[in-house]
């Protein structure tokens, strides 16, 4: 079912644009079809890639950890999406309680990236106790800009979770096939680090989140192809999510940002020939996910595209919706046909 879209995917690692891609898609009656191609790892030694083989996910941990969690902690009574952060991190911004625009964000504001915090911030470079780089990142008087697509929001979200359960993120279940680092089993290599002076293979490839302990709101989550796909199909058929999360993750609040999710614009990462609702998210190291709900149909594909280098065009922005169109292309044509 998915050749054609696979053969553009498999192309790029022929041309030695990435080392290895996985395609998979799944429907609502819970067909499954997935490619595989090329290397999990160039160097310092080959090793082919197989089906089996857990990425590093990056940003798509927000949505498929993440923003799953703080939806649940709602259904649960526990969270009030527009209520500020400070219900959870009374704490935040403590020595400025009436000035600190921090103490007024929201959940809401964080989970749609509707607040004036920054991109990315090194948070690595200011140590490496996990705690105390908490306590930098909610003392922290951050600068202020235009809303942004923000790690920060999403550092802030993990640890209000935190505080809410009582524990780390890893104490919230995930299902099959997605783990919290190192992944129990063979894993895809992603950057070789001039930070921590080797190969990452295993262990989380975004610095902040290494250095917080791992398992942070916004990176850290680590699957299978056919993990993330179990995820999309509990989405599709509604039994990995209630009602009042799946509308939450479908409706726009800021712009094509929904809770957690983008739904399709202009340009976005999966094409233009799904449909006006799907939802979609994409992680730094080349993964992504995209769920078009009208079609009972999800696709992941999956690279490792830093590897062993992010300083080169790997033409995964070009990639990610060509193969986006091709997967719906086919899709349609076999439904149709």
């Amino acid at each position: 079912m998915i050749d054609r879209a696979f053969a553009i995917a498999e192309r790029y690692v022929g041309e030695g644009r990435i080392p290895g891609a996985t395609l998979g898609i799944v429907t609502a009656d819970g067909t499954r079809d997935v490619r595989v191609a090329g290397l999990a790892q160039r160097v310092p030694s080959e090793e082919p890639l197989t089906r089996d083989h857990w990425f590093d996910l990056a940003s798509v941990s927000k949505v498929i950890a993440t923003t799953r969690f703080v939806l649940q902690l709602v259904e649960d009574g526990r969270i009030d999406l527009d209520r500020p952060l400070t219900d959870a991190i009374p704490d935040l911004r403590q020595y400025d309680v009436a000035g600190a625009a921090e103490r007024r964000l929201t959940f809401r504001d964080c989970l749609v990236h509707r607040t004036f915090l920054p991109a990315v911030e090194p948070i690595y470079t200011y140590g490496d106790d996990p705690a105390r780089l908490r306590a930098f990142v909610l003392q922290r008087e951050w600068r202020h800009g235009p809303p942004v697509y923000s790690d920060i929001n999403f550092i802030l979200l993990g640890i209000a979770v935190e505080r809410i359960i009582g524990a780390g993120l890893d104490a919230l279940p995930l299902g099959p096939g997605l783990s919290w680092g190192p992944p129990p089993g063979p894993a895809v290599a992603t950057e070789r680090c001039s930070w921590r002076g080797r190969v990452l293979k295993g262990e989380v490839h975004d610095e902040n989140c290494f250095a917080m302990g791992g398992r942070t709101g916004h990176a850290g989550l680590f699957g299978t192809v056919d993990g993330v796909l179990d995820f999309a199909a509990g989405l599709l058929d509604g039994t990995g999510a209630s009602a009042a999360m799946l509308d939450a993750i479908r409706t726009p609040v800021q712009g094509h940002r929904t809770a957690g999710w983008e739904i399709r614009f202009p340009g976005w990462s999966g094409g233009q020939a799904c449909s006006a609702g799907t939802i979609g998210h994409t992680g730094f190291t080349g993964t992504g996910l995209w769920v078009d709900f009208e079609r009972g149909l999800a696709w992941t594909l999956l690279t490792n595209r830093v590897h062993p280098t992010r300083h080169v065009d790997s033409g995964i922005f070009a990639l990610r919706p060509v193969v986006g169109d091709a997967v719906v292309a086919e899709f349609d044509a076999i439904t149709n046909g």
